[in-house]
This record gives structure tokens, C-alpha cells and sequence, in this order.
């Protein structure tokens, strides 16, 4: 028995509405980081329920491995620029982050 589509729809929307939450009121950057991962693997479970209920191809999977990728990439270079903020000013707290103002 397939599960319908409507049910991967509103698992996805679930995770996404968790991650944007998590990114408006987190003042942690690594929960920052993992609220951003969160949103990309919503929008990969949709990739995936679209491609395989409307595409006969694989565009969707092939789509979603390329989002997968900038995903890994986005956290390793996040947490390259936590890790030299937190050895600068010893915290990882966004709202003491004013380095780039003037």
C-alpha cells in the first residue's frame, strides 16, 4: 500500500514550518545551521514525493542529490566560519556577531 501524496506534502510542510521556527528564534549558530539543514531536506522529500507520483524520469532524485550536495557543502563552510567566530570571541550566540559592522 503507496502512501498518497497529500500525506508526504504535509510531512514536508511539517519539517519546513520546524525549521523556519528554528531559524527565527534560535540564538545559537550551530542550531542555525541544523534549522537551514532541516528546511533543505524538506524541500528534498518533496523533490522526491513530486518525482515519484508525476515524473516517470528521475529528474526529481537526480535534482535532490545536487540539493544533498549543497547542503554538505553549506555546513561544512558554516561551521569553518563558527568555528574562527568562536575562537575570536569565545561564544557562538548571533546576537553578539557585529563583526562586519561599521
Amino acid at each position: 500500500m503507496e502512501l498518497q501524496l497529500q500525506y508526504y506534502l504535509l510531512l514536508a510542510a511539517a519539517l519546513f514550518c520546524i525549521g523556519i521556527y528554528g531559524l527565527i528564534n534560535s540564538r545559537n549558530a550551530v542550531r542555525v545551521l541544523m534549522s537551514i539543514e532541516l528546511l533543505l531536506n524538506a524541500v528534498n522529500l518533496n523533490l522526491m514525493a513530486f518525482s515519484n507520483y508525476l515524473d516517470e524520469a528521475v529528474k526529481g532524485q537526480v535534482f535532490s542529490v545536487f540539493v544533498i550536495t549543497v547542503a554538505a557543502a553549506e555546513a561544512a563552510v558554516g561551521l569553518a566560519i563558527v568555528l574562527a567566530i568562536y575562537r575570536n570571541r569565545d561564544t557562538i550566540d548571533m546576537e553578539r556577531f557585529n563583526l562586519l559592522k561599521w
